[in-house]
């Protein structure tokens, strides 16, 4: 058995399909995915529904809420916060994908998938979190809006280790090129963090601004391998 964890998928189904077959992912391996299925990409709703058939197959899968899945929660509830602008643009993907024209069109399964994605996990030595921990706080684990949308650069320096006790952060939200990626895999040992975001839809030729990026990764927790593929839609 095998501990896999992905993140930032966001939309990119068949990136998600071709890392999962890179992984040989079976039914005896736990695949955690980290946040952020939605938005950006070209199918959002396939994301979604390939995580919930291969549930249904008795694939053991675990997700996270990322902040994009706080953002469309909020929309569907009309409770945009100012964010309406933003999501029109970074979320109309997401829209298309359904064939709606509202968020709250979004059919309820689909939602109420979202709504039921917890913010944290642990397991074996590692904690699970989209953004990542605010050190600043006596409990880091208390701040669920901290955990979707805090970026690197403000936790990265203010990590407890006395806190953490030995346990390792993974998380996604800020994305960064393989190369740093793999610096941080190196020094994994003594830094206990490991950004797996390595910006898979900034692949697509409208993010011209995002050089250096634009693939999908996983890590093995287990045997301790980073994978990576190419973005393929």
């Amino acid at each position: 058995m095998r501990k896999i964890a992905i993140t930032d998928i966001h939309g990119c189904k068949n990136t998600f399909l071709a890392l999962l077959d890179k992984v040989a992912l079976s039914q005896s391996d736990e695949l955690y995915l980290l946040g952020d299925y939605v938005d950006r990409g070209p199918d959002s709703k396939g994301v979604i529904d390939v995580i919930r058939e291969m549930r249904r197959k008795g694939y053991q899968v675990q997700g996270l809420r990322g902040n994009h899945e706080e953002l469309v929660l909020q929309a569907a509830g009309n409770d945009f916060s100012g964010l309406d602008r933003w999501l029109l643009s970074d979320g109309r993907k997401t829209l298309e994908s359904f064939g709606v024209e509202r968020y709250s069109d979004i059919p309820a399964e689909y939602l109420d998938f979202m709504r039921e994605l917890p913010y944290f996990l642990e397991t074996d030595g590692y904690i699970l979190v989209h953004g990542g921990l605010d050190f600043n706080l006596p409990d880091p684990l208390g701040n669920t809006e901290e955990m979707c949308w805090i970026r690197n650069w403000d936790w990265y320096g203010q990590v407890r280790y006395d806190w953490l006790d030995g346990r390792t952060i993974l998380h996604g939200h800020t994305p960064m090129a393989v190369h740093r990626i793999e610096d941080q895999f190196i020094n994994l040992e003594s830094d206990r963090y490991l950004d797996l975001d390595a910006g898979c839809v900034f692949a697509e030729r409208r993010f011209t601004d995002k050089e250096g990026l634009g693939l999908l990764c996983a890590f093995d927790m287990t045997n301790r391998e980073l994978l990576f593929q190419q973005y393929a839609g």
